[in-house]
């Protein structure tokens, strides 16, 4: 038989090995706390429920309102509930990041262009293109996390906002929930117009259904837009129409992840699409709209969410063949990352428009503006808006159009289009310009 294993008690061995042991104790104390720490910070994100249960939403609309920092926590850690599985790592830090003033940390930094190509090939067929003016645009970034969304209002049910990955978006925690923005002018659509948001649903509820968006005059509904996972459907008077997902999106590779809706009204005809594919197109829907509501059936523990709402007049400007005479192309439909010059592939509508333009004609030169808002200092402003025009360059001849035929200039803020002083105002101001040279 081998030795027998023999256990000094802790107390009575020597002064110098009790020393060493209380030094491993709590060396491994402090790793487990920072790993913990980096851990909570990377694949936690059901904190961002816990703020809102910390910060309690006050709505006093509905008598249930006691109750909804504990709906928005059980919608919100939905999202995370099905991806034990498969945690997103951590994106390492942009090591070719530059910054505007060394000198003040609080300066958010801008990347160097850093386009993703797999990201835009879906999108190559995609023809969406939004209006040209915004009518409404929130992004949730004036939102204190935990409340309600400032610039809506409910009409029932009740809802958050909330932040993941650092981007904030508004959860619809409650069934029968309906809100409407804080337009003043009580009818705003006109005949033509573009809905944009980004929407996200998990898998945690049987029938699936996600957002939907309700086409109204005054308080009667026109039409509506009902999602889910397998189809979207539109409903206008008596008929309804259905649109079926594509096998790429569709069941459950729609769930737990970010869906870019886009919605294109001219007239009587209406235009449905989700991320790159067109799900539903309406010749001649029979009715006209003049404001809208958006929302949502959200049971508890169920995560319905949505972000990057914007609402514009006009849109749809391609015209194949025809003949260039314009001095300069206004366009909101490039869009970037969150300070950042990365596009987003919503963007390549916008794009394959601009390049179309092109195609027919040849002998079309243009100057790429990229152009801010007054947010910022005006040295950070005037580089990130020279990054998103060198960016959209970079694109366009990805698109095969000759770098010769396009320059391009960074103005900042100089040459606001409309008072920077309202939402909507400085949503019109953030936009590329393509001027003819």
């Amino acid at each position: 038989m081998g030795d027998k294993l023999r256990f000094t008690p802790y107390l009575l061995l020597p002064r110098q090995k009790k020393l060493s042991i209380m030094k491993k104790i709590i060396a491994l104390t402090l790793l487990m706390a920072i790993y913990g720490s980096s851990v909570a910070q990377i694949y936690n994100p059901g904190q961002a429920a816990k703020n809102a249960a910390e910060n309690k939403v006050n709505s006093n609309i509905n008598t249930g309102a006691n109750n909804t920092a504990d709906k928005a926590e059980n919608a919100i850690k939905g999202i995370f509930k099905k991806k034990n599985k498969t945690k997103e790592k951590a994106t390492p830090p942009d090591q070719t990041a530059t910054t505007i003033n060394q000198n003040d940390s609080n300066k958010p930094t801008i990347p160097a262009q850093k386009q993703n190509e797999a990201s835009f090939v879906p999108y190559n067929n995609y023809d969406f293109v939004p209006g040209n003016k915004i009518i409404f645009e929130d992004d949730f970034r004036d939102d204190i996390d935990g409340e309600f969304a400032s610039h809506w209002s409910i009409e029932s049910g009740q809802g958050v906002v909330n932040t993941k990955d650092n981007e904030p978006f508004f959860a619809i925690t409650k069934y029968y929930s309906k809100y409407t923005p804080n337009i003043k002018a009580k009818t705003y659509l006109p005949a033509q117009y573009t809905i944009e948001f980004d929407t996200w649903l998990d898998a945690g509820y049987d029938s699936n259904e996600g957002v939907y968006l309700e086409l109204r005059n005054g308080k009667n509904i026109a039409g509506g837009l009902y999602t889910n996972h397998d189809y979207y459907k539109f409903d206008f008077g008596d008929k309804k129409l259905q649109g079926d997902l594509s096998a790429a999106i569709k069941g459950d590779t729609y769930h737990n992840k970010w869906h870019h809706i886009a919605i294109a009204v001219k007239d009587r005809q209406v235009k449905i699409y989700c991320d790159q594919y067109r799900i539903v197109v309406i010749p001649d829907c029979g009715f006209s709209a003049n404001c809208l509501a958006i929302g949502g059936n959200a049971s508890e523990g169920m995560a319905m969410l949505l972000k990057n709402f914007r609402l514009a007049e006009g849109g749809n400007m391609i015209v194949p063949g025809k003949k260039f005479t314009e001095p300069k192309i206004i366009t909101h439909g490039i869009t970037f990352d969150y300070n950042k010059a990365t596009i987003k592939p919503e963007s390549m509508g916008t794009l394959n428009m601009i390049v179309q333009i092109m195609k027919d004609n040849p002998e079309v030169k243009f100057e790429v503006g990229g152009h801010t808002d007054s947010d910022g200092e005006d040295a950070y402003n005037m580089k990130l808006s020279q990054q998103r025009a060198d960016a959209v360059k970079e694109q366009l001849t990805k698109m095969t159009i000759m770098p010769e035929r396009l320059t391009t200039k960074g103005y900042g803020k100089t040459k606001p289009l409309n008072d920077n002083n309202t939402k909507e105002g400085k949503a019109n101001n953030r936009r590329v310009e393509f001027t003819k040279l």
